[in-house]
């Protein structure tokens, strides 16, 4: 009891520091609002303290894009667990109810069963018409029952025919949360190494040439010493949105992880992905980064990029490390440029990384 006591004071005493923040920075008590200072106030999710400060020093306040930003970036996620698991519950639930259903209707059956044996005895003792009708009206009765119990049954498990259809939509719609990043809308890692092994395999049974860059922003350390988390969090979605917009069909695309990205390009010779990532390259350094707060231009972001094609023999790691290294690269040759494994530069880095 002394625990559940312990655990009440300690999780009102997050509520009050969360309702207090809300109050003192003249907030909405709006549910995203209230989450955003609770778990600040409990101190486990460390990023999104860090941001929440940062942002606070630098501007005094948070603004409702910036409440948006760090909701989606820091906490949507987090849910994904729990709602496939309240799914899942659903499912079982369904189940139960169906299977005590059946086993309702398998009892009627067996019971109209021996129903039918005791009427057929009771119609060979049967000596009059009315004992005739006696068994008769009995019949009647036990067969409506079953006919109830089976209608019963049907509209039952039609409605759950319909409800697991839904709970499927549900969890594919969490599957595909699962596999995005939430700050570029992009895929994850996770999405990028499964897609990265399929279309390895697909290539390799089909014989076809397989292309992979790896992209990383120039700089992006600077901005967001200079500008803060929020302002690291627009570059992202800046280039994120360059990748929407240059990569098509069957290409694929993802965050790879921190501020480097990875495109798999199937069925693309080198020649043709390296016009591909110089397009990206353009793309990128088109855009000019305006800080929402104040409209105050930044300048132009810039990527660098490694490109690599798939050898005989190669997996993903390998076909990764050799991107990886045109990507080392071109950032040690200026950055802001496109470097491949069949270019002097990646020689020289294959060297400078023995050395």
């Amino acid at each position: 009891m002394t625990g559940i006591l312990d655990e009440q004071e300690r999780t009102l005493a997050f509520a009050e520091v969360a309702l207090g923040q809300i109050r003192s920075l003249r907030q909405t008590a709006i549910p995203r609002n209230y989450e955003i200072w609770y778990v600040y106030a409990t101190g486990y999710n460390s990023a999104l303290n860090k941001v929440i400060n940062e942002t606070l020093a630098r501007n005094g306040r948070l603004t409702e894009a910036d409440l948006d930003q760090i909701h989606d970036t820091y906490l949507s996620q987090i849910r994904t667990t729990d709602r496939i698991d309240q799914v899942g519950a659903r499912v079982i639930g369904e189940i139960d109810d169906v299977m005590t259903l059946i086993t309702d209707a398998l009892g009627m059956t067996t019971n109209f069963n021996a129903s039918l044996d005791g009427a057929s005895k009771d119609l060979s003792r049967a000596r009059d018409p009315a004992a005739v009708k006696a068994v008769i009206e009995s019949l009647v009765k036990s067969t409506r029952e079953v006919h109830d119990t089976n209608k019963a049954l049907e509209e039952r498990l039609l409605s759950s025919k319909s409800e697991v259809y839904t709970l499927q939509q549900s969890l594919e719609a969490i599957r595909a949360e699962s596999l995005t990043d939430p700050l570029t809308a992009l895929g994850n890692r996770k999405y990028f190494d499964r897609a990265l092994m399929a279309a390895i395999d697909t290539a390799v049974k089909r014989g076809e040439p397989l292309s992979l860059l790896m992209l990383d922003i120039d700089h992006f350390k600077s901005f967001n010493d200079n500008y803060g988390h929020l302002t690291g969090d627009q570059v992202l979605r800046l280039v994120g949105q360059s990748l929407k917009q240059t990569i098509k069909g069957q290409d694929i695309t993802a965050r790879y992880g921190g501020e480097e990205f990875g495109v798999v390009l199937p069925n693309t010779p080198l020649r043709q992905a390296l016009t591909v990532a110089d397009h990206i390259r353009r793309a990128v350094m088109s855009k000019e980064l305006k800080k929402k707060s104040t409209g105050e231009i930044l300048g132009r972001v810039t990527v660098s990029v490694g490109v690599s094609m798939l050898q005989i023999g190669d997996d993903m790691e390998s076909l990764i490390g050799r991107a990886d290294a045109c990507l080392y690269a071109a950032k040690r040759n200026g950055r802001n440029r496109v470097i491949c494994e069949v270019d002097p530069e990646y020689s020289a880095e294959l060297q400078f990384q023995v050395a």
